[in-house]
Parts: structure tokens; C-alpha cells; sequence
């Protein structure tokens, strides 16, 4: 874990404080720092194969394996999942609540909506008061391979590229946490 928050702390600039966590945050940040360890040892003898030049590993499988894992530890008091606007999703089980889609649709796809800027509020959610969040994701020029031009040919994956170009919304990370 040490590895990953040295890895955070160079990448942002900053530090995470894990002394000051009360026991639901250091729960929960256990629970995905253990999600993580897990998924990538499981796939490790992939992720380390030699002569393949495409695994499979991507980033999107990682995090869909990586939040089913945390919602197996800790789905009563939070969820993480990543999605994105219903005509790009590629895996059904990413598909957006209609609380995200409307989010998605109405907020983020907006010409107005600040680029980047997360959108949060309570509300329910399996009969469960919630507090949920919503951060967009954007296209990189790494994306692109995958996700860009020309739109409908068949990328290295199977799938259809959804004609994106960089800085275009490519989904949002969902994360509900359970009152």
C-alpha cells in the first residue's frame, strides 16, 4: 500500500493522511487498496506474459474488476463503478442507473457544465438514503486508439470505435456511499 500512496503522492502532488481516517474511511480505503492487490495478483501471469501484444488487461477491465471486488467487501455501505452516456457504453454492466444517465445527460454533456467539475447530492438509492457523486472521465490521446476515428471500424478490442476525439466526455466514475 505504500507503493500505491508514494505513487499518488508523486503523480498529485499531494498526500493522502491515512493516520486521520475515522474507521468507515479506513474501511473503506482498505477494502479498495485490498480489491486492487487482489485483481491485479489474479491477472498478474497475464499482466507479466511476454510476446503478447495485446492482453486484454485495459484499463476499463481493471476498474470493472477492481469495483465488483469492493462492492463483494463492502457493497452495504458503498459502490464504485464506472460509466458512461448510454451510446458509448460498451459492457452492459455499465450501463447508467437513471440517476447517472440523467446526470450524464443533463450536467456533464451540458455546453455550460465546467469541465471536470464532479456533481453530488443525496438521494436514495435501493430504498437506502445515499450520498452520490459523479466525476467525468475525458479521452485522451491514449483513448483514442480505441475509442476515436473513423467511428464504427472495429478497434484491437472487437468493439466498434465510438468516433471520440480527445477532451470529448468518455463516461464518469459512480460512487454511492450508503447512510
Amino acid at each position: 500500500m505504500e507503493e500505491a500512496l508514494d505513487l499518488y503522492a508523486e503523480r498529485k502532488g499531494q498526500t493522502i493522511d491515512t493516520e486521520n481516517l475515522n474507521a468507515l474511511e479506513r474501511q473503506l480505503f482498505e477494502a479498495q487498496i485490498e480489491a486492487m492487490r487482489e485483481i491485479v495478483d489474479e491477472h498478474q501471469e497475464l499482466i507479466d506474459a511476454e510476446g503478447i501484444g495485446f492482453k486484454g488487461f485495459i484499463p476499463a477491465v481493471f476498474a470493472r474488476l477492481v469495483n465488483e471486488r469492493f462492492a463483494e467487501k463492502v457493497g452495504d455501505l458503498a459502490n464504485t463503478k464506472v460509466t458512461a452516456p448510454v451510446d458509448i457504453v460498451r459492457n452492459r454492466k455499465a450501463t447508467p442507473d437513471e440517476w447517472e444517465r440523467n446526470v450524464l445527460e443533463s450536467k456533464f454533456l451540458a455546453t455550460d457544465w465546467e469541465r471536470g467539475k464532479p456533481f453530488f447530492e443525496e438521494v436514495e438509492k435501493n430504498g437506502k438514503p445515499a450520498f452520490r457523486m459523479l466525476i467525468p472521465e475525458y479521452y485522451s490521446a491514449s483513448c483514442l486508439s480505441c475509442h476515436g476515428q473513423p467511428k464504427g471500424e472495429v478497434d484491437v478490442t472487437g468493439y466498434p470505435k465510438e468516433g471520440g476525439a480527445e477532451g470529448d466526455l468518455a463516461g464518469a466514475i459512480s460512487i454511492t456511499l450508503f447512510r
